[in-house]
């Protein structure tokens, strides 16, 4: 359904294609659609454009909207619509794909459209300080590279020149926690194209992070009831042929390897394995629930264009699990599970959750009343939490329904980031069973489940969500410890021994530079803590303490410093 925002977006891209008709005689017109923060329109230009002239259409706009142009609605037959645009291949193209019939027209000014609308009634409803052109881009007609590449320019628009600054504020916030930025300049990972795009390189100190990080992962979980799984990365193609992927998936799947004259295919995704160790063994209603989780590393082809850091990868590690069960289990078990989401996520920092609810679509897979019981647990699970939640009618996968969890970061964007998800698919394609209370064979019930999605990507969102100053436990340096000339080197080092000897990450900042460049630069590097010391710290056994917040506290004793430290590490707690 059209919003009033929408309607000004796409109203205000048929206001740009006027503004460009009038500069630019000549021009053809591709399509000009509204998009999530504004709108774009896509033109094929008498002569190229940049950026430089993206000011002059803006004027042009401005002085359009000035004249509180109507936009009017008329209809008309295939072949007057040929007519009318005779000398506009584009939209040529567009009409002989549309059915026989009527088609729809949208004028204001001097400019006519082929659209379905809707558009407000007049420029007079669009705020001329609400709208800004951002860029422009290369687009190949219709997404076809064997088609026209067309120039593409892309706007923001908002209801008022206030939400505009907002959002344009945002987006500067976003560019300085960019991850592919920090993640250089902390030395935490980086990619390298020449050795294949889309995989991650973790550096020492982004290791140090993820290895606290799945050590977490699985104390967690262990406390939570899973088992810990270890599965392969290549299977053959029977594997893949059973479970579908080849049937559904192959096209994101690399190509196979021949060895001893089978096919094997690198993992594009764990839950097969998990299915083959459930079927080494029977299992009577007694051994059930199991959950079993694994960090498995996956590879899915994704086209070079679509890379995008840590957030669009072709190598990634998933943070599965499968949660195997019988029928009168389902809702205790999806509701533990959406708990211990909850409060991992909280854990990490994030506490504005939405959940989405996908429910069956036309084409689904498996028992009416299953869909329906699976739906019910994971409705009442969402109510018992007092989550905020919308539905999305017919969104879940034709295998199962699923709850979506996003999560909102530091300047509020959403991030879809846990799914829990039904599946009633893999188990009827691999005949997984159990001996149920009346001693006959049944189907159970199967949950994939991933809390943090894959390590990357929230490593990406993690990133930008705290700009780098991660919680302590996280931390790869917790402490600096910088002496304020180099006669106070030994004390150093000795400080960070002992601080080192307590399980705190501490490091002596030992080198030519003066003591002020050293603090530079470990708050630089968003180390919570600098300990400075000097001729008073070393002779009373104490540390000056200063945060990379900026606080200061003078002569803190070497013991109470350190408790204070560990208690935050150990607790994990978001303050310093």
């Amino acid at each position: 359904m059209e919003t009033e925002i929408d309607k000004i977006r796409h109203s205000l891209a048929h206001v740009m294609a006027e503004a460009v008709q009038h500069l630019f005689p000549g021009v053809k017109f591709g399509i000009g659609p509204a998009i999530d923060d504004g709108f774009y329109y896509d033109f094929l230009f008498p002569r190229p454009i940049s950026n430089d002239d993206l000011p002059a259409i803006e004027k042009e706009m401005r002085r359009i909207i000035a004249k509180q142009e109507e936009f009017v609605r008329t209809e008309m037959g295939k072949e007057e619509a040929r007519e009318l645009f005779k000398d506009q291949p584009f939209k040529l193209e567009l009409i002989e794909a549309l059915e026989d019939g009527t088609i729809s027209i949208y004028k204001q000014g001097d400019f006519v459209d082929l659209c379905r609308g809707p558009h407000v009634k007049s420029t007079r409803e669009i705020r001329p300080d609400a709208f800004k052109l951002k860029t422009i881009a290369g687009a190949y007609w219709r997404g076809d590279e064997s088609k026209p590449m067309l120039t593409r320019i892309y706007a923001y628009a908002f209801e008022s020149k206030a939400k505009l600054e907002e959002y344009l504020h945002m987006l500067e916030e976003a560019e300085r926690r960019d991850h592919r930025k920090l993640g250089k300049e902390l030395d935490l990972f980086s990619t390298h194209e020449e050795a294949g795009p889309g995989l991650i390189y973790w550096h020492p100190k982004g290791g140090r992070i993820r290895v606290e990080l799945e050590n977490w992962w699985r104390d967690e979980h262990y406390k939570n009831g899973y088992e810990i799984l270890f599965t392969p990365h290549i299977g053959k193609s029977w594997l893949w042929e059973t479970s579908g992927h080849l049937g559904f998936y192959k096209a994101n799947m690399y190509a196979p390897m021949k060895i001893d004259e089978d096919e094997y295919f690198i993992k594009p995704m764990n839950c097969p394995f998990h299915i083959m160790i459930y079927k080494t063994s029977s299992h009577s209603y007694r051994d059930l629930p199991l959950r079993w989780a694994e960090l498995g590393t996956v590879y899915r082809y994704e086209r070079s264009g679509v890379l995008h850091g840590l957030m669009r990868v072709r190598g990634f590690t998933q943070d599965d699990a499968h949660i195997i069960c019988t029928p009168d289990q389902i809702e205790d078990e999806i509701l533990e599970v959406l708990r211990f989401s909850l409060s991992i996520w909280k854990t990490l920092g994030f506490k504005e959750i939405k959940a989405y609810l996908a429910t069956r679509p036309s084409d689904s897979v498996g028992e009416p009343e299953r869909w329906d019981q699976a739906l019910l647990s994971l409705k009442k699970a969402i109510d018992k939490e007092g989550l905020l939640y919308e539905v999305d009618e017919g969104g879940g996968a034709f295998y199962g329904p699923k709850i979506d969890l996003k999560v909102k970061d530091a300047i509020g964007r959403e991030w879809q980031m846990t799914t829990i998800q039904f599946d009633f698919n893999e188990p009827e394609r691999f005949d997984m069973v159990f001996i149920d209370k009346d001693g006959k064979q049944k189907r159970p019930y199967m949950v994939h489940r991933a809390l943090l999605g894959s390590l990357e990507r929230f490593f990406g969102v993690f990133i930008e969500h705290y700009a780098g100053a991660f919680p302590v436990w996280l931390m790869p340096d917790q402490v600096a410890i910088i002496p304020v000339a180099p006669g106070f080197e030994g004390y150093a080092k000795t400080v960070a021994r002992f601080l080192q000897e307590k399980g705190i990450r501490a490091k002596a900042l030992i080198s030519e530079e003066r003591m002020n460049a050293k603090i530079r630069d470990a708050q630089n590097q968003r180390i919570p803590y600098m300990a400075i010391v000097g001729q008073r710290e070393q002779e009373s056994g104490t540390v000056s303490i200063r945060l990379r917040t900026g606080d200061q506290e003078s002569g803190i004793p070497l013991e109470v410093f350190a408790a204070r430290v560990l208690e935050k590490i150990q607790t994990k707690s978001l303050d310093l």
